[in-house]
C-alpha cells in the first residue's frame, strides 16, 4: 500500500469509533477521521458474526484488496477503519472492489470534508 500504514492499537480504534464519522452499507461499515500525519492508517475488523476464521480472513482479504485498488483516489492524512458485515463473504472480490471505487471512496471524501480541520497537517484552521 502506497500511503498507508496498519492501524493496530486498540486506543486508535476506540478513538475512531467515538470521534470519527461513519457510513454503513450492506457489506461494511466505514469509519473516517483525519489523523494529522502525511500518510493514511487502515484498520480492518471482522467479528465472529461473520463466521469462522476462514470467512473472517476472506472478508479481510477482500477489503484489503479493494482498499489497495482505491487508495490513490483517497486523500492523504486520514484514519480509516472498515468493519466487515456478513454479506461480504457471499460476494466476489470484484464486486466489493467495484463498490469501493464507486460508492465508498466518494462517501469517505464526503465524511472527511465534514471535519472542521482537514487536509492540513499542522492542525491550523483552514482559511476561508
Amino acid at each position: 500500500m502506497l500511503y498507508t500504514e496498519i492501524l493496530n492499537e486498540n486506543r486508535d480504534f476506540l478513538r475512531l469509533y467515538k470521534k470519527g464519522r461513519s457510513t454503513a452499507s450492506k457489506y461494511s461499515v466505514i469509519y473516517v477521521r483525519p489523523n494529522g500525519f502525511p500518510y493514511n492508517r487502515l484498520g480492518i475488523t471482522a467479528g465472529k458474526k461473520i463466521g469462522n476464521a476462514v470467512h473472517r480472513n476472506r472478508a479481510k482479504r477482500i477489503i484489503r484488496l479493494a482498499y489497495q485498488r482505491a487508495e490513490a483516489e483517497l486523500p492523504v492524512g486520514i484514519d480509516i477503519v472498515i468493519v466487515a458485515r456478513a454479506p461480504i463473504c457471499e460476494i466476489s472480490s470484484g464486486v466489493y472492489c467495484h463498490y469501493m471505487g464507486k460508492y465508498a471512496v466518494p462517501e469517505i471524501m464526503r465524511l472527511y470534508r465534514m471535519f472542521p480541520v482537514y487536509g492540513n497537517i499542522s492542525g491550523l484552521r483552514r482559511s476561508r
